[in-house]
């Protein structure tokens, strides 16, 4: 007989071997040796009290034998002579649709402006230490996209768009631990994406699909209102017939392109503001109520906030626990900060972006004059903005949380994991008002929700920018742009997507639909 059971252990319990076991056959009123075997389906903890519960949802097998797990449900062939579906960009969107596309039986021929995924860390290094952006290399460009160099979260809130499971399930068929198909919020570390990444590379090379690494798409060759050809900055030029639009929300280059070339974009309501950095010991004595160290059974806490204020969420997004901040710059002249953890989430500090919903067709009027291309002018500004209250570099500008709040520039500020450095700057009164006002505000309410979070140990930097897309590209109903047939917009860039999953999902959805009647 199978049974399906939530047990709740303490932390006391969840150091004793073997403790699940004997209190599922308490609670079934059964002998040990009669439990042929457990499968945990769900792992999560519930820090809301005094007292931690780390909470299981089990299968129970009693009298039964434990089934073997079943093989992935790829199917991988090989396609080297198939019919080619082009795809720009590699990042999450544009690996699961040439993924997908193998399995459908079609040839993916991806063009990525990047470089390969190892090669990246010398791009990498130079903007750390040197200040040197590379605008095709860099944090967010390069083989895996934004996700390769992130924290790896995997939660998500779009259920409904796809097979969430099989995405799971195909990153731990390309290396990611089976912890990922348990954990209540997964995710893998940037320090293990890389290999993952490289993997799904190798599986895309050995089923005849072609990957082309710095190869930047300059151009879109359009006639009839039909895609028909790829140009690529070294003047090559590529007959396409249906081409995946995966290019991810930081390629400003080719919302131009499009918007020059007439083809319809929209407008996209975003968000932006800052990253706020806590030593972990902070967050961890908030959310586990605990003084000093915390258990070394327990994660290094995380936490999710929002507040209303005037109209408008400002609310904690992509928190990074023991991580670090990074800068994301994706050209020169411009500072922008995003987080990432190991997977292990070991370093000393907590780091957060804070935001505020922006709407673009309410918030930004003296922006209206650049029509869907609003959204990213005022990104743009206020990145331009960071850049030179920081330094002309890509030294950030920062405060110290209570001297942000109550409107003072600090004298000095605290330790930090930004490798660039940081630099006292005005922010309080440098960020636009609808942003800055409301930070302020929420700040303050969430020193009431997470009592000690509102302290002079934290720093504020800026800025956070990029959370999506402020531009979207329209799809009808078979994802195909409605006015360029053979032109698939997906993922983050086109505006489908927020994070590692939902991006994945929309690029197999695409990868579906660009296969359809071809």
């Amino acid at each position: 007989m199978i049974h399906h059971l939530q047990i709740k252990l303490t932390l006391e319990e969840e150091s004793r071997p073997g403790l699940i076991k004997e209190k599922v056959a308490n609670r079934l009123g059964i002998a040990r040796e009669d439990i042929s075997g457990i499968v945990l389906l769900r792992k999560s903890i519930d820090a809301r009290k005094f007292t931690v519960y780390f909470n299981y949802k089990i299968k129970a097998y009693v009298n039964e034998a434990v089934p073997q797990s079943s093989p992935p449900p790829f199917i991988y062939k090989d396609v080297s002579t198939s019919k080619a579906i082009h795809i720009v960009g590699f990042g999450p969107a544009g690996m699961f649709a040439a993924l997908r596309c193998i399995e459908l039986g079609y040839k993916p021929i991806v063009l990525e402006r990047g470089k390969k995924v190892r090669e990246r860390r010398r791009d990498l290094r130079a903007i750390n230490q040197e200040h040197l952006v590379d605008e095709d290399s860099n944090y967010c460009f390069g083989e895996g996209g934004a996700g390769t160099y992130s924290d790896g979260k995997l939660y998500t809130r779009s259920l409904k768009r796809g097979d969430v499971r099989r995405i799971f399930e195909n990153l731990v068929f390309h290396g990611a631990t089976e912890q990922i198909l348990i954990d209540a919020h997964p995710h893998i570390g940037t320090n293990k994406l890389p290999k993952i990444v490289q993997n799904i590379r190798e599986t895309i090379l050995k089923f005849g699909g072609e990957i082309h690494f710095e190869s930047r798409v300059v151009d879109f060759v359009i006639r009839d209102n039909k895609l028909q050809a790829l140009r690529l900055k070294n003047g090559t030029e590529l007959s396409v017939e249906r081409a995946i639009l995966a290019t991810g929300h930081s390629a400003r280059d080719i919302f131009y392109l499009l918007h020059d070339k007439k083809v319809a974009l929209a407008a996209k309501s975003f968000a932006m503001g800052v990253r706020v950095e806590h030593p972990q010991q902070i967050i961890d004595s908030i959310q586990y109520n605990c003084q000093g160290l915390r258990n070394q059974l327990l994660p290094a806490a995380s936490y999710s906030l929002v507040h209303q204020v005037n109209g408008r969420g400002v609310y904690s997004f992509c928190m990074c626990p023991g991580g670090f901040i990074v800068p994301a710059a994706t050209a020169p002249g411009e500072v922008v900060v995003n987080g990432m953890s190991p997977s292990r989430r070991n370093n000393e500090f907590a780091n957060s972006g804070v935001v505020v919903e922006i709407n673009v067709f309410e918030d930004i009027p003296k922006y209206d004059h650049f029509g869907p291309l609003r959204g990213l002018e005022y990104q743009k500004n206020l990145e331009q903005l960071a850049y030179t209250s920081g330094g002309r570099n890509q030294t950030a500008p920062a405060l110290r949380l209570t001297d942000f709040v109550e409107g003072r520039i600090s004298r000095d500020l605290n330790p930090t994991s930004y490798q660039p450095g940081l630099k006292p700057a005005p922010l309080h009164s440098l960020l636009p008002k609808l942003i800055g006002s409301r930070l302020r505000t929420g700040f303050k309410a969430y020193g009431k929700k997470m009592h000690g979070y509102y302290t002079s140990e934290a720093n504020i930097v800026g800025v956070e920018s990029r959370t999506s897309s402020p531009v979207t590209i329209p799809r009808n109903v078979r994802l195909e742009h409605p006015d360029i047939k053979g032109l698939f917009p997906c993922g983050e860039g086109g505006g489908y997507a927020g994070g590692i999953v939902s991006a994945a999902m929309d690029g197999e959805r695409c990868a579906e639909a660009a296969t359809v009647g071809f």
